[in-house]
């Protein structure tokens, strides 16, 4: 069994020293760095990259530079899906997005962890988890959300949260660790922001 065989069957693999990983991360921090250098009024040049590096794209979607990611082809993204600046997705396993999915500025998801013990993380082993995000979802700026979580739809998730478990759809969510604070109920849609 290869090592990418060994990631995507979430099984300790080794990322560090293996020839087909490293050479397709190579590959995607290229494309990363041409898009991270494109002019910001070069939104055709930025789709025509996203399309090469990501594995699936559905219709509109906006990545504001810089963005990184390990594979790129293991990254989903819906309809009308736009992530801001500074987002990382380390994405050693899949990261899905539902439609309707708004990404503030510097927020990571991460699939890829390591081995408590040090013998095993020393060899440079490692697993990956899949991340999904459900439709209608909101992530507030700086939230972190960590290997093997799943987040509903029509979900709000404050600023600065690190999101370690699962959160259920209709829900706010914020913390660290991230928690249900509350259900979206009808009553949300009487909350008249104008001042």
């Amino acid at each position: 069994m290869t090592e990418k065989e060994k990631m995507q069957k979430k099984m300790l693999y080794d990322a560090n020293y293996d020839k087909e990983l490293l050479q397709e991360r190579a590959r995607a921090k290229d494309l990363c760095y041409q898009f991270n250098r494109l002019r910001p009024s070069d939104a055709q040049g930025q789709q025509k990259i996203m399309k090469q590096l990501l594995g699936k794209t559905k219709g509109a979607f906006c990545i504001a530079a810089p963005f990184w990611c390990d594979y790129g082809y293991n990254i989903e993204v819906g309809e009308d899906f736009f992530a801001n600046h500074n987002t990382v997705i380390l994405d050693g396993a899949k990261v899905k997005f539902g439609d309707h999915v708004f990404i503030a500025p510097d927020c990571g998801f991460y699939t890829a962890g390591h081995p408590i013990d040090f013998e095993r993380r020393n060899q440079g082993l490692e697993y990956a988890y899949p991340i999904t995000v459900g439709d209608n979802v909101w992530i507030g700026a700086g939230v972190q959300v960590m290997p093997g979580v799943t987040i509903g739809s029509n979900v709000v998730i404050g600023g600065g949260s690190l999101v370690v478990k699962d959160i259920p759809s209709n829900s706010v969510a914020v913390g660290n660790p991230c928690r249900v604070i509350r259900a979206i109920t009808e009553e949300d849609k009487k909350t008249c922001w104008d001042r």
